[in-house]
Order: structure tokens, then C-alpha cells, then sequence
């Protein structure tokens, strides 16, 4: 095979290069980089698809890291079809030469890396001491969450709410945890993650223990909110400002002021507060997913050169 001729590679190799905890410290360096102007990113661009209901988003973006684009498709109504809502395709150059290094199924990669930017913001806005955990969700991005928020705190306990209760009580026996109402999982968790495909709050400000965190996953369009006004009230942190203003219907909906982004506070410019009730409303950013193709890319490439010696592949 020619150096040139990009690599190809499908979701269960992305999976066999791709570790969680490599990944959070990738994405704690990814936001720094992105808070820091170190990114050229334009906000995603996005197509509605009505009928059924679904949207095309394109992510490219020019990092320390490296050069490509995600394209990202989100059809919820998949979840009646038993297929992913989300689907993706990362695509991978040479910043040198605009040569193309890699193509490669990006599903599981918007699932981990969306994770493991939520564990950085857990590992840094939640309480040392965090034992609670509820998640309010039972999809993909649930279970990745319940893996790499594990590897930042210590939970003694994991609660679980779904739309559909049948799916929480599955998700729960899974993952060791109790399924049961959205308020009683709430209600003293120290962490909260939200990851629904809910248009309309799911999550009140009121069942908030003071000093918790919460990861605020879903709604990624601007009319759709997880997160009620009181909720919102408190000190909010985005991967991007700009993203925020423009996607976020708990943002936008809610008038909520933007304290910091949540690079701003892991490069130590603006203090984590960590006392405090924290909300993170993560939108996800393709400066993320350069970095985590990256790492499969590097690994898939240092594989090859091991199995073949003579491999011209470039390395970066």
C-alpha cells in the first residue's frame, strides 16, 4: 500500500485504538487548546431533514492536534428503529499537504470522547467527595457516561431515570445501579449527568443539592431544553461560548449567563468553584473529535508499522 492511500477504519477498529482513560486527558488538552484561540473552528453547520425529523451537522476544524471534519447525522426517531440516533464519519488530513491521512466511522467516537469531556469537567467542578451519581437517560451517551465518570470520582451509588421506565430498569441491572423517578435521582446526588432526547425540561433546579455538578448533555438545538430556568440559574460553564449562544435552548431559553468555558477554568484562568452548584453544558465541538481520531489514528498507524517494518507511514 502506497504512504498515501488513507487509512480506512470501521467502528470496531476505532474501538480497538481508543481507551477512556486516554481520552479525558486528550480532551482536557483539546478545550485548554480551544479556549486558548489555539483552534480554527467555525460553529457547526447544520441541515434539518424534514421529514423525519433529523439533521446533518458538519465539524471542521484546524488544531495543534491535527486537520479534518466530522460529519455528524442526529435522527431521534431512530431509537423506534432499534439504530443509533447519532451517526458519524470523521475524515483526517495532513495539515502539511492537505493529503489525506484516515476516514473512520465516528459513532462511537461522539459517544466516548462527549463522555470523557463530561468526566474532565466532573474530574475538575464536582465535589472530591462525590458519591452519588444519577443519570437521567438510558441511551449511549448514558452508559459512556456511568464508564468515564467512574474513573474520575469514587460513586458509592448510581441512580437512573428513563423517559421509558422499562429502559431505565435494563440500563440500571447493567450498570449496577437503581432505577427510579427523575426527582428522587436527583434529590442529594452530588453529580448529575442529563442525556435525553427530551425537548422540554426534564431536570429541576429545585432538586438540585447545593454544591452539586451536572452534566448537561442533551438538547443541542436552540429550541429544545433538559434543564429548567432555576436549574440554569447557577454557575454555568460551556465547551464554547460562541456554540452556546447559537445551540443551547437551556442557554438561549433561560437568559443564563455564561461564567466561563470550561477550558478557561482547566488552564486555571477563572476559578473551577467548585463549592458551588455547577452546571456544564457541553454541545460538543470538533476540536474534540480531531483529538480523539487522532489518538486511534497514531495507535492504528504505530500498529501497522509494528506488523510491517518496512511501512513507509508517516507518523504524527
Amino acid at each position: 500500500m502506497s504512504s498515501n492511500q488513507p487509512l480506512f477504519l470501521n467502528e470496531e477498529q476505532v474501538r480497538k485504538h481508543l481507551r477512556m482513560a486516554d481520552l479525558i486527558p486528550a480532551m482536557e488538552k483539546a478545550l485548554i487548546d480551544f479556549s486558548a484561540g489555539k483552534v480554527i473552528q467555525p460553529v457547526r453547520s447544520v441541515i434539518s431533514v424534514d421529514p423525519p425529523g433529523g439533521f446533518l451537522g458538519l465539524m471542521p476544524a484546524l488544531t495543534p492536534d491535527g486537520l479534518g471534519l466530522k460529519a455528524v447525522t442526529f435522527y431521534p426517531s431512530n431509537a423506534e428503529r432499534g439504530i443509533p440516533t447519532h451517526m458519524a464519519t470523521i475524515f483526517l488530513v495532513d495539515p502539511e499537504t492537505g493529503t489525506p491521512l484516515a476516514v473512520m466511522d465516528g459513532r462511537l467516537i461522539t459517544e466516548m470522547r462527549t463522555a470523557a469531556v463530561s468526566a474532565a469537567a466532573t474530574k475538575l467542578l464536582a465535589l472530591p467527595d462525590a458519591k452519588i451519581l444519577a443519570i437521567l437517560g438510558s441511551g449511549v451517551q448514558a452508559r459512556s457516561h456511568a464508564e468515564a465518570l467512574r474513573l474520575v470520582r469514587n460513586f458509592e451509588e448510581i441512580r437512573v431515570w428513563s423517559l421509558t421506565r422499562e429502559h431505565a430498569e435494563r440500563f440500571a441491572k447493567e450498570i449496577s445501579a437503581k432505577a427510579m423517578s427523575a426527582e428522587d435521582a436527583v434529590r442529594d446526588a452530588d453529580v448529575v449527568v442529563t442525556a435525553t432526547n427530551s425537548k422540554a425540561a426534564v431536570l429541576k433546579g429545585s432538586w438540585l443539592k447545593p454544591g452539586c455538578h451536572v452534566n448537561a448533555i442533551g438538547a443541542c438545538r436552540p429550541d429544545w431544553r433538559e434543564l429548567d430556568d432555576e436549574a440554569m440559574a447557577n454557575v454555568v460553564f460551556v465547551d464554547s461560548r460562541e456554540a452556546a449562544l447559537k445551540e443551547s435552548g437551556d442557554i438561549i431559553l433561560s437568559r443564563a449567563k455564561i461564567y466561563a468555558e470550561l477550558g478557561e477554568a482547566l488552564a486555571g484562568k477563572v476559578p473551577a468553584r467548585t463549592n458551588e452548584t455547577t452546571i456544564f453544558k457541553s454541545l460538543g465541538m470538533a476540536v474534540e473529535d480531531i483529538a480523539a481520531a487522532m489518538l486511534v489514528y497514531r495507535s492504528a498507524t504505530k500498529a501497522k508499522i509494528i506488523r510491517k517494518p518496512g511501512s513507509q507511514k508517516k507518523k504524527f
